[in-house]
């Protein structure tokens, strides 16, 4: 008989690596991977600081499973980067738009655990503004421990309903309500609904 490995924190179960949308990150594998060996890490290493298995970082290194919003959050931190360096890239379009302009049919798009996706809407992250468009589908969640980070952020809730929690606090959104906190609070958020959840996120500075 074969046991089911015990999930850490911040790992999606078996069968929610590819998510609703069954779109699994190779390019985020490689990231992961590359930033490791150039940190002269090994996957044991890794795990023991962001308290992910290294099955389960070994999976996300070979393009078989999606982290967590948590989880890429941890490994972010574990190898100095912020969760935007994993965006993968894409044609920025005509020289004179770059620096201004994202078309709907070029944003670069990180996918997670559980089918949730972030579409970066601004065209650069050195300045002092990220905007996103996150989406949720039915049940997804960033985690179940909450995580915090350098900033502030907003939001409007476009499509759905979302629970937010900031600081131990649990916030119910419907469409059209909008939020804003200081990211070194504890937060976390999930899709209460049976549709998907649509969210216009703005972190500033660009740290998540």
């Amino acid at each position: 008989m074969i046991r089911a490995a015990k999930l850490l924190p911040g790992e999606p179960s078996a069968n929610a690596g590819e998510g609703a949308s069954g779109q699994l990150s190779h390019h985020l594998g490689r990231e992961v991977r590359s930033l490791r060996h150039a940190r002269d890490m090994t996957l044991e290493e890794l795990g023991e600081k962001t308290g992910l298995s290294v099955g389960f970082l070994s999976q996300i290194e070979r393009g078989l499973s999606n982290p967590s919003v948590i989880a890429l959050h941890d490994i972010g931190k574990a190898l100095g980067v912020n969760i935007s360096w994993f965006f993968a890239e894409n044609d920025s379009g005509p020289d004179e738009e770059r620096a201004f302009i994202v078309r709907a049919n070029r944003r670069r798009v990180l996918h997670y655990s559980h089918g949730i996706t972030d579409s970066l809407l601004t065209p650069y992250l050195d300045g002092q503004l990220e905007l996103l468009l996150s989406r949720f589908p039915p049940g997804a969640t960033s985690g179940e421990a909450p995580y915090t980070h350098i900033g502030e952020e907003a939001g409007i809730v476009i499509a759905g309903r979302l629970d937010l929690w900031i600081d131990g606090k649990r916030f119910r959104l419907w469409e059209g309500d909008s939020f804003t906190f200081k990211s070194t609070l504890p937060h976390r958020y999930r899709n209460p609904g049976a549709t998907e959840t649509v969210v216009i996120w703005a972190i500033t500075p660009p740290s998540y």
